[in-house]
This record gives structure tokens, C-alpha cells and sequence, in this order.
């Protein structure tokens, strides 16, 4: 059998399995969403993700471009780093990296095969559950120093929060997947936090008052040292453009070092830490302080990483999707913003990157989004809709999507599929001297990076591995 074949057939293995990502209801409850489970089957493997350090980060938004951060900062000190996200953009492959490599085809089918006799023995397992296991399966066969892991869904029931983290990072919290988590920034937060670990430390980005409480009353019962960016940890944005942007980073207690290099630069021997990353947006900004902090948390737990391996691995970090500039003529910029509060972050991009430029928004979402709440933010600063949707089970149907933008004020029209829309976007974007933005759905942005990808335009992608 051909390894292609071999890797349709494990992912039809892994697929036959409960995948709530696809289904369009569900309730997060212990009756779905059990860790019991997961921890039966990671003892049945000898539990391998005890065998490493661990870097845990939950969050709503910025988990990914933080990780990412991280990971490769970890990468540039020499260490040998597992990297688990979900969902993948492009290829199923992308949420298992060791080093920036994807797990090869052949690795992939082979933990499958060796899961096989185990997973008899646990009833109810899920597709998440069992990929979570190959990727700490693979971390361990590739011996690697330590494990940058992404939460799949909340926190405190997810399959991921077996692990016995150096570090916990919770990013930043805001309204999504309320069916599931809960209707108030409250139990939301209570969720995500359910990753800290008791006598582990937590890194937490800047969040609002209400979810940043439901943390701090976590860790405070889990008797957790806390480190907080905007109150440990201070960041000054600095230079940005369509190429990346700079920022100073300074520790609270660097603060009086700091008011005297503000007052004379150019005579101090003592400077901010200066970094420079090329992931746009003021969001990015916090997420980069906010990976930052972890490093020297972990640093302080005494793993070795100089300020060198940081300042190298923030200005090579590739995360893609995240108002990434396709191609400069005419602009498309590809998203992944997919509720209100990335949006309205989105839309702040906008303003700051593209003054006064008419926007083609190419929009497709998820039914259970909050498509009115995003658009609230985006259509205001829209030229034109263009509505599409993805090939997927929860894709909410573009014709709707016109009609809600009209309840907006808002002209736009329906193009499937995503490739057509593309092309008519682009077209229009030509005509109105316009950028074309793409939102409202990772499985869109992703669809529409494909399809730049097929036509042979030169864009980094995930490198596979070949063992």
C-alpha cells in the first residue's frame, strides 16, 4: 500500500471516532468532554507526556501566534520542540511539529497502527483525544526537550490538560463558543484557567476585568504564582508597517531603569529588551509580552534560553492566517478572525495599516458564530461584501450572509465557491483601487491560502517531515 493511501486510511480511522468539531450542537459536560478517558489511554501508553517539559497555553484568541512564538524562541536556544495546535490549516499533519517540521505521513500512520490495540479498551474516545495521544506519542519517539501545547477547547476538560506544565499561559479571553463554555466572560474564564496546575506557574495576558478575576480566584486556590502582563510585565509598541513590526519589553520592578532611558536614550546603559516580529497588529503586540513572560517564567524554573535565542526566534516566527499580506497588488490580507472581538482587533489593523483605504471584505462563517457581532465591527469600514462559505458541515450559507449585510446597510453579493470569490474580490479590488480582507473563518482563510498556494505564489508553508 502506497503511504498515501496508508494516510487517507489512518485519518478515516481517526475520523470514525466522535469529532465534535464538526458537529453542529454539542453540550461541554463530563459526559462528553471526560478526562477520565484520556488519562486511561495515556496510562495504557506508559503516559509519554510525562516524559518531557510541557508549555500548556489556553485561551480564546492569540493561544496560536503566542505558541508559535514561543516554540520557535525554544528552537533558536537549541532545544529539539514538540508543537501541538489545532485546527490545522491545510493539511491534517500541521497540528503535530517537531522543529517547525510536520509529523511525516509514514510517522502519522505508524502511532495510528500502535494506538490501535489500546483504544479497544477505552470507550467513547474522541478524534481529538486520539490525535492528542499520537502528538505526545511522536514528541516522545522524537525525544524532544520540551512540548509547546495548544488547548483544543476550554481548558478544564480537554484533552491536553494531563499535562504537568513548566509553565501555564492563559492569552486573551473574550465571547466565543458561549453554547459551549458558558454565556459570561466568568465561565469562560473559569474554563481556560482550568489548565493552571496547582504550585505551577501562570503567565496571563492582559484581559478584562471579569475574566481576569475568575484567573486570579483560580490560581489563588491553587495556591499558583501568577505573572501578569500590564502589571509584571509593561510593552511599548514601536515602528510597524506591512513588514513587521518592533516592541520594548521591561519588567515592573525594571521600571525606574526604564523612566530614565525614556528621559535620555541616548546616554543610558541600561535599554529594554527590543524585539521585532512579523506578525501584524496591535494584538500580536500582547501576545508577543505575553510569550515573552513565559519564556522568563520558564527561565526561572531553570530552562536555559538566552536573550539572543528570543530576539532570533520572535523575528522568524511564521504563523499564517493572521492578517497575513498575500500579495501587495492589489492587497489581500488573509485573517482568521471568527467572533466580535477579533474582529473588532481586525478592524483596528485596518485602521492603523490601511488609512483610509476602501476595504473588500471576502467574508464566510460559521453558523455558530457570531456573524451579527462581527459584522457590527467590519461593515462600517467595508467597501463591498463579498460572501462565501467553506466546504464544511457548519458553514453558514452565503445567500444569508448577503441578507444580513443588507439589514446592515451594507451592498454585497454571494460567490461560491471560495475560488470564484477570490477572483471577483481581486477583480473589484483592481477596479476601486481597494484591499481585499478576508475574515470570519479559519476554514475560509485557509481555503483561500490553498488556492494562492496552488497557483504557484511564492508563500512560506509548513515544512513536512521526512522521517
Amino acid at each position: 500500500m502506497d503511504i498515501e493511501t496508508a494516510y487517507q486510511q489512518a485519518l478515516d480511522y481517526l475520523y470514525s471516532f466522535v469529532d465534535y468539531s464538526l458537529t453542529r450542537a454539542f453540550r461541554y459536560s463530563p459526559e462528553k468532554f471526560d478526562l477520565s478517558r484520556m488519562k486511561k489511554l495515556l496510562e495504557r501508553l506508559d503516559n509519554p507526556h510525562l516524559k518531557y517539559k510541557v508549555i500548556h497555553l489556553a485561551g480564546t484568541k492569540g493561544k496560536g501566534s503566542t505558541a508559535s512564538m514561543i516554540a520557535n524562541a525554544l528552537v533558536s536556544a537549541g532545544y529539539k520542540v514538540g508543537f501541538y495546535t489545532s485546527p490545522h490549516l491545510v493539511d491534517f499533519t500541521e497540528r503535530i511539529q517537531v522543529n517547525g517540521h510536520l509529523i511525516s505521513r509514514q510517522s502519522f500512520v505508524n502511532i495510528v497502527e500502535s494506538l490501535k490495540p489500546h483504544v479497544e479498551f477505552v470507550k467513547q474516545v474522541t478524534t481529538f483525544e486520539l490525535t492528542t495521544a499520537i502528538a505526545f506519542l511522536y514528541f516522545l519517539e522524537q525525544q524532544v526537550d520540551i512540548a509547546v501545547v495548544e488547548v483544543g477547547l476550554g481548558g478544564r476538560l480537554d484533552a491536553t490538560n494531563l499535562v504537568d506544565p513548566l509553565v501555564s499561559v492563559i492569552t486573551s479571553i473574550s465571547y466565543d463558543h458561549m453554547a459551549v463554555l458558558g454565556n459570561t466572560l466568568t465561565s469562560i474564564a473559569t474554563e481556560k484557567a482550568g489548565i493552571i496546575k496547582e504550585n505551577h506557574p501562570v503567565v496571563v495576558s492582559p484581559q478584562k476585568g471579569e475574566a481576569l478575576r475568575a484567573i486570579q480566584k483560580v490560581a489563588w486556590e491553587k495556591n499558583v504564582p501568577i505573572t501578569l502582563v500590564g502589571v509584571d510585565y509593561f510593552f511599548k509598541p514601536g515602528e510597524h508597517s506591512l513588514d513587521g513590526q518592533t516592541l520594548l519589553i521591561w519588567r515592573s520592578d525594571e521600571q525606574s531603569l526604564m523612566d530614565r532611558y525614556l528621559e535620555h536614550p541616548e546616554s543610558s546603559e541600561w535599554q529594554p529588551m527590543r524585539l521585532k516580529i512579523p506578525l501584524l497588529g496591535f494584538h500580536q503586540l500582547e501576545n508577543a509580552a505575553t510569550a515573552y513572560a513565559a519564556l522568563m517564567v520558564a527561565r526561572e524554573q531553570g530552562l536555559a534560553i538566552r536573550d539572543e535565542a528570543i530576539i532570533q526566534g520572535f523575528a522568524t516566527v511564521f504563523w499564517p492566517c493572521r492578517f497575513e499580506v498575500m500579495q501587495r497588488e492589489p492587497l489581500l490580507i488573509v485573517d482568521s478572525a471568527h467572533n466580535r472581538d477579533s474582529a473588532l482587533r481586525l478592524r483596528l489593523a485596518i485602521d492603523d495599516y490601511l488609512p483610509g483605504k476602501p476595504i473588500i471584505l471576502l467574508f464566510g462563517a460559521s453558523e455558530d458564530k457570531d456573524i451579527k457581532g462581527m459584522f457590527a465591527e467590519l461593515l462600517p469600514r467595508t467597501h463591498f461584501l463579498i460572501a462565501t462559505e467553506s466546504i464544511h458541515p457548519r458553514a453558514f450559507e452565503a445567500s444569508k450572509l448577503v441578507e444580513l449585510a443588507h439589514q446592515f446597510g451594507s451592498p454585497a453579493k454571494a460567490v461560491t465557491p471560495v475560488e470564484l470569490a477570490v477572483q471577483e474580490a481581486l477583480a473589484l479590488a483592481e477596479q476601486e483601487n481597494a484591499a481585499v480582507v478576508v475574515a470570519g473563518s479559519l476554514f475560509v482563510a485557509a481555503a483561500v491560502r490553498e488556492i494562492w498556494v496552488k497557483m504557484g505564489k511564492s508563500l512560506q508553508v509548513f515544512e513536512t517531515a521526512t522521517v
